[in-house]
């Protein structure tokens, strides 16, 4: 009777653990597989943009600078205004240098009249000696003393031009159309020769520089559409904002060299800045167009991307498969397939980290 009591919580465990086996047994039996969204890769007409770092400049930016010493007299301008070929910018203190003229011209106008009081006393000397009342020898040492005071006369005219022009330079003036930068300098300070003052840019149009490598401008000159050193194409800008810049450029060679340490070599891509967006010393991106036509394409939410290597889930059967495929450039949201994946492959469409390689699913189509 003792072992009967003993055998009973045996038993009892022995019974629990067979129902629960056949409860688990049960479950596995009535899962049902999961669905999962399957679409086809996309065929696309698009263009295939490469970037590049570019770098912004104006078609001419000049550093405006005191050609003289003096003091800042007067600033015509403000920074940031839009200036026209010829106006006058700033006015240095002049007095110093209308002085220096004044005097210059004095001593041009002396010369002058030494010269024509030498040519008179050489016509007087000449009747004198056609008459024999002086000799030839006189009239001689006339003409040395004319080519004297004309030279002296040059030299006087030499001195005033010199100081015409540091006269002039006493007003800054614009060297062409353009926009003016920050000014450094204050009313009243004192410039030396050389000065920095500000710079102006001319930024109806601007030049975008970008470097290419070697084997990329082998791949423009050995084009038979680019024509060797006469490549032009046409060319878009990204801004610093991620914004696409709404004019198109031109890009084209214009250096004869490559840089030794990067062996890169520079493109300039010309771009219209009619609303002045685009500034002089600014970034971005310059992005050249490397393929077109009918693209295969795969949505990123079908992408897993382990280790830089791109997997999708391919579809057999009801048996999902981890793909890897080479991937191109991203355009908006999806990836170009370089190869890898057949162009009738049917994939998942989302929810990839959710399964596993050879995983049984319940496909259901759905559009990218």
């Amino acid at each position: 009777m003792k072992n009967n009591r003993m055998l009973l919580p045996v038993l009892g465990w022995a019974l629990l653990a067979a129902s629960c086996t056949a409860n688990s047994n049960e479950k596995v039996s009535t899962a049902q597989p999961k669905v999962v969204p399957v679409t086809n890769l996309i065929q696309m007409d698009t263009v295939i943009y490469k970037e590049y770092i570019a770098d912004i400049q104006s078609q001419r930016n000049v550093e405006l600078r005191s050609r003289l010493t003096g003091f800042l007299n007067k600033i015509y301008v403000d920074e940031g205004a839009h200036v026209r070929k010829g106006q006058v910018l700033f006015s240095l203190n002049d007095e110093e240098y209308k002085a220096d003229f004044a005097q210059a011209q004095a001593a041009v106008n002396s010369a002058e009249a030494e010269v024509k009081k030498v040519e008179l006393e050489m016509e007087r000397t000449k009747k004198l000696v056609d008459k024999n009342i002086v000799s030839g020898t006189e009239y001689e040492l006339l003409r040395v003393q004319l080519r004297a005071a004309h030279a002296k006369a040059r030299e006087a005219e030499a001195v005033l031009n010199q100081n015409r022009t540091r006269l002039a330079n006493t007003q800054i003036r614009a060297p062409f159309d353009g926009r003016i930068d920050r000014i450094l300098l204050k009313e009243g300070s004192l410039l030396n020769e050389g000065a920095l003052i500000t710079s102006i840019s001319d930024l109806n149009n601007v030049n975008v520089y970008f470097d290419i490598s070697e084997p990329e401008y082998l791949a423009i000159v050995t084009d038979p559409e680019a024509k060797g050193q006469k490549f032009s194409k046409e060319v878009q800008l990204i801004l610093a904002n991620g914004q696409l810049y709404p004019h198109r450029g031109q890009a084209e060679i214009v250096e004869s060299e490559f840089e030794a340490s990067t062996g890169s070599i520079s493109l300039r891509a010309k771009f219209p800045n009619p609303n002045g967006i685009l500034k002089h010393g600014a970034t971005g991106r310059i992005g050249v167009p490397t393929q077109t036509g009918n693209l295969t394409m795969v949505h990123q939410k079908s992408v897993v991307e382990i280790q830089d290597k791109a997997y999708v889930y391919t579809l057999k059967g009801d048996t999902v498969k981890m793909t890897p495929f080479q991937n191109g450039q991203r355009v908006g949201h999806y990836y170009v397939v370089e190869n890898g994946l057949p162009k009738d492959s049917k994939i998942v469409f989302e929810g990839v980290n959710s399964l596993r390689d050879g995983m049984i699913v319940k496909p259901k189509m759905v559009n990218n």
